[in-house]
This record gives C-alpha cells, sequence and structure tokens, in this order.
C-alpha cells in the first residue's frame, strides 16, 4: 500500500464522520487508488470526491451507485447513511486545527486574509467570493529548491446587494 494511501485512510481524528466514511477510506487504501483515479472512474473532479469522504458533499442517487461500484460498497449502506434525507455538515472543526496542513491553511488566512480582501474589494467592489460555487484545484509545481503546492480557488464574486 502506498504512503499516500496509508495517510487517507487514517479517519481516527475524524470520528464524527458517518461510519460509512471509514469504508470509503478502507475501500480506497485498498485499491490504492488517488482521489483522482475514483474522481475520473465517478465523472467527478478530486476534490469532490475528497470531500464526499469526508461527509462534505450531497452525494446524488448516480453519486452513491458510481460510488458504490467504483469502491465494491453496498449502495444500499451508503444510500441509508448518506442519501437524501442526509445533508452535509461543512466545516473545518476547532479552531485553530491541530492538523499541521490544516492549520497551515488556517496561517495562510490568518496572515493573507486581509490582503486578499482587500485586493478583491479593489478589483470586484463590495462582495465575497463564493465558496458555493467555486472550484478548488490543488497541482503540484515542481521546483529545484522542493516541490511546492499550488491551490487555487477559482470562485464566483458575489456583489453585496442595496437593498
Amino acid at each position: 500500500m502506498s504512503q499516500q494511501a496509508t495517510v487517507a485512510s487514517n479517519t481516527r481524528p475524524y470520528s464524527d464522520l458517518p461510519p460509512i466514511c471509514a469504508q470509503f477510506f478502507e475501500a480506497k487504501a485498498r485499491s490504492g487508488k488517488t482521489f483522482a483515479d475514483i474522481g475520473k472512474a465517478i465523472g467527478r473532479d478530486e476534490v469532490w470526491v475528497a470531500s464526499a469522504f469526508y461527509a462534505q458533499a450531497k452525494l446524488e442517487k448516480s453519486d452513491i451507485e458510481a460510488l458504490s461500484k467504483e469502491l465494491g460498497i453496498n449502495s444500499v449502506a451508503i444510500q441509508a447513511e448518506l442519501g437524501e434525507h442526509w445533508w452535509p455538515d461543512r466545516g473545518l472543526g476547532p479552531a485553530p486545527p491541530s492538523d499541521p496542513v490544516l492549520y497551515r491553511l488556517y496561517e495562510g488566512v490568518m496572515v493573507y486574509g486581509r490582503p486578499i480582501k482587500a485586493i478583491i474589494h479593489e478589483k470586484f467592489g463590495d462582495g465575497i467570493m463564493s465558496m458555493i460555487d467555486c472550484k478548488v484545484t490543488v497541482d503540484r509545481k515542481p521546483d529545484p529548491k522542493g516541490d511546492r503546492v499550488q491551490l487555487l480557488f477559482d470562485g464566483k464574486f458575489l456583489p453585496y446587494s442595496k437593498w
């Protein structure tokens, strides 16, 4: 099993997730597939797939069937826990987070949040960037000093209404 699969299968810090999520991670680890591999197989983006694994995305019936087939998990079990009458509880969890990767993202917003906000207002006006209508990509960028993580948040601008 790859180190990537081992790390991604560790759900102990996320004991608040529906139990079916542990089965997702276990099936992913057994298969050795990445979130991108699973996403390609089911017609979804890798970040959306990871969100589904962490119960942060709402699965449609077609998603449940595709995940069932791809992961070898009974669709009835998925439907029972994450079906039409279940809704995601989105969020980071306790703040500040204790996981080093999550903490660094949190730190990034603490350090650069106000400058980013100021630049958004300069370029777009008074409003926000939607996280509902947002595409997130994570890429690896080679660099002679060590590979870099490149995060892209491609969110729709929503101006504040004046009523």
